[in-house]
């Protein structure tokens, strides 16, 4: 009689507690003023962190937003935004191989509705036309860093 082979758990993520860190807006159009048209070219820059905590199975990830907008025309600040959002994750059955690449790409994802809503209350409420981000593809943005980071290793690589 052969043994039966049991199939692997699937990945089981469930979001225990979530909240921004930190957040600052700057509304510079207002402070200082600009002359002319008003043209604004957005930009928006992500970074990632992840932390394991004390507690089994828990992960601390933190997404760092940079939105800013220029003048088209005179390149003068228009306004920042810098975002810290954080999720506490319970994260199981997923291999320890595959634990980074899920933490840092997964958990962001289910944190982006709120960062998205976050960003577009805060532009708004600071004066500007709310802005609404384009989706954010974490599997590129992880694929990028790791990229990187080997790079970064191989030119700090000692050569013969």
């Amino acid at each position: 009689m052969a043994e039966e082979q049991t199939a692997p758990l699937p990945p089981k993520m469930q979001v225990l507690g979530q909240y921004i860190r930190d957040m600052s807006f700057e509304n510079i159009l207002a402070q200082k003023g600009v002359e002319g048209e008003v043209q604004p070219d957005i930009s928006v820059e992500v970074a990632l962190d992840a932390k394991k905590r004390p507690i089994d199975n828990q992960y601390e990830i933190t997404t760092k937003y940079t939105v800013g907008s220029k003048n088209k025309s005179g390149g003068e600040q228009l306004f920042l935004l810098e975002l810290e959002y954080a999720g506490i994750f319970q994260v199981e059955n997923v291999p320890d191989d595959q634990i980074h690449p899920f933490l840092m790409i997964e958990c962001p994802r289910m944190l982006f509705p709120f960062v998205r809503r976050i960003v577009s209350d805060v532009t708004r409420d600071g004066g500007f036309p709310p802005l609404n981000l384009d989706t954010v593809d974490f599997l590129a943005l992880y694929r990028a860093e790791i990229e990187r980071r080997a790079a970064a290793e191989a030119a700090q690589a000692p050569t013969n």
